[in-house]
């Protein structure tokens, strides 16, 4: 559920200093995907928040995601951005991913630190933002170790329909690694569709599709491309 409000903030600072957003999703994921992912979770609370200053900009997101019995886990993503120079589409980003999850104690967290290409149109209706980072895994619990890799990120943010209707998304790019220690292409976009009925409150949908991310729970199964949709409301405050 991430870095959909970054699409839509990231460049209206002229007319905003900050922006931040609750997301409840219902995911039927689990529903789709029976054996491989029956441990799915059901509900995803997603917050999120970008503030704008002088130097360039702070975004953040959490993720909670519940199922029926249990609170499951909490990931975060936390960005900076420095602008390089005034009026310049291009940025410094810096940024930290990392949580904890009920059954591994915590994600595996990473850091990130290279450049971002921000644009949009004239009438701020249209945004995108291209990043190009260097990525480090860290050693967070038994079966992780530490390694290096690299991620391309484009995000994008589209409102039509006299701003009845809002299409805004990522899409992640990232070298991961396999249980027996094999390099892998991690491919995760979230594209979002969102009714506005208010400034304020929006009801819509968000289909994740994966490829090498989700943890496959069917030791039978080697599926490794997965598609998962919720519908989903969003306050705006």
């Amino acid at each position: 559920m991430k870095k959909v409000l970054f699409a839509f903030a990231l460049l209206a600072s002229c007319m905003t200093v900050g922006a931040q957003n609750l997301q409840i999703h219902y995911d039927f994921g689990r529903n789709i995907y029976t054996g491989e992912e029956s441990d799915r979770q059901k509900v995803t609370l997603t917050l999120e928040q970008f503030k704008a200053d002088k130097l360039g900009s702070w975004y953040y997101f959490v993720d909670v995601d519940l199922t029926s019995k249990f609170f499951r886990s909490a990931y975060t993503e936390i960005s900076r951005e420095f602008n390089l120079g005034k009026n310049s589409p291009f940025a410094a980003h810096i940024e930290y991913d990392g949580g904890v999850h009920h059954k591994s104690g915590s994600f595996q967290q990473a850091g990130l630190i290279g450049a971002a290409y921000n644009g949009h149109s004239a009438d701020f209706s249209k945004t995108w933002s291209v990043q190009l980072l260097y990525k480090q895994f860290f050693k967070s619990y038994d079966t992780t170790h530490s390694y290096a890799s690299a991620q391309l990120t484009g995000v994008w943010g589209l409102n039509f329909c006299n701003n009845k209707l809002s299409f805004a998304g990522f899409i992640d790019f990232w070298r991961g690694e396999k249980p027996n220690g094999h390099g892998c292409l991690v491919i995760l976009t979230e594209p979002q569709l969102w009714y506005n009925f208010t400034n304020h409150f929006s009801v819509g949908t968000e289909m994740e599709f994966s490829n090498n991310f989700v943890y496959n729970s069917d030791p039978t199964s080697s599926k490794t491309f997965f598609w998962n949709p919720t519908v989903a409301v969003k306050f705006n405050f």
